[in-house]
């Protein structure tokens, strides 16, 4: 077996959903399908973990004809959403926290994108002479991911604000504060008071040299450093925005199953 699989501890917290998901998809013909749920999983997990190409799946997993196309149903219809969600509440409450934060971090890193992505969905970020997308989170004070917004990596930080403000006021009513830094300006404020969130500018000591955390706000940094575990999150190479917020969705999915059961993380040299 491969370290990306789903040991049996972890499988369980996802298989009810996917379950569930099966029973309410069933086949025209009655066919329940060749491969089991579980696979399909470990194959989008291994995918995610080495980077490899749809193509390239090792033989003893499901074929790319099967992982992809429950890949695309399962991201088209927000099911990939509802099992990181699921996962991101009992993580929230073993922290002794409510299941949906009242505080998030905004940020965004712009990523490279594979030659044989959409030109008209990539664009180059003049501040950073990044060529690419730009992958845009909204996680709470444990890190975890409550919105995920992917556009061109020439978008202003201030339509990647607005866009995760939209998402973040829609799906967790109970956000009443943001934090950003300086690159957002005064319409995100703005646009923040419109939708009932407190969007507050964590400003850099101007006396600090190099990189310094800042209080609070560090813990998007480090959510964009866990997600680089995941070689497919390396660079962009989906076709749709919504696959590149799918793999964060599913990088996600599998750092919370892990922490949920004490499961070790494989190390960064060892892969």
């Amino acid at each position: 077996r491969y370290p990306s699989d789903l040991a049996d501890e972890r499988w369980a917290l996802i298989e009810p959903v996917l379950t569930a998901w099966k029973a309410r998809h069933p086949s025209a013909s009655g066919h329940q399908g060749g491969y089991e749920m579980r696979e399909i999983v470990n194959a989008i997990l291994y995918q995610s973990r080495t980077g490899c190409q749809w193509d390239y799946l090792p033989h003893d997993l499901p074929p790319r004809s099967a992982a992809y196309y429950y890949f695309a149903k399962w991201r088209d219809d927000g099911t990939d959403q509802a099992i990181h969600d699921l996962l991101r509440w009992c993580a929230r409450e073993e922290k002794g926290r409510k299941a949906d934060p009242s505080l998030v971090v905004l940020d965004t890193q712009s990523v490279h994108s594979a030659a044989s992505v959409p030109a008209d969905t990539t664009g180059r970020d003049a501040g950073k002479k990044v060529p690419g997308r730009k992958r845009c989170l909204a996680v709470d004070v444990l890190g975890l991911v409550i919105a995920v917004v992917v556009l061109a990596a020439s978008a202003h930080e201030n339509t990647a604000g607005t866009a995760l403000l939209d998402q973040v006021a829609a799906s967790t009513p109970t956000v009443s504060t943001a934090l950003v830094d300086q690159g957002f300006k005064n319409s995100v404020v703005a646009h923040g008071a419109s939708v009932g969130i407190d969007v507050q500018v964590v400003e850099r000591n101007p006396a600090d040299k190099g990189f310094v955390p800042q209080p609070r706000r560090w813990v998007v940094e480090q959510t964009f450093g866990i997600l680089s575990f995941h070689r497919r999150l390396a660079r962009d190479y989906e076709h749709k925005l919504s696959s590149s917020a799918s793999r964060v969705y599913w990088a996600m999915t599998d750092v919370m199953a892990r922490r949920l059961t004490r499961a070790s993380v494989p190390s960064r040299r060892a892969t």
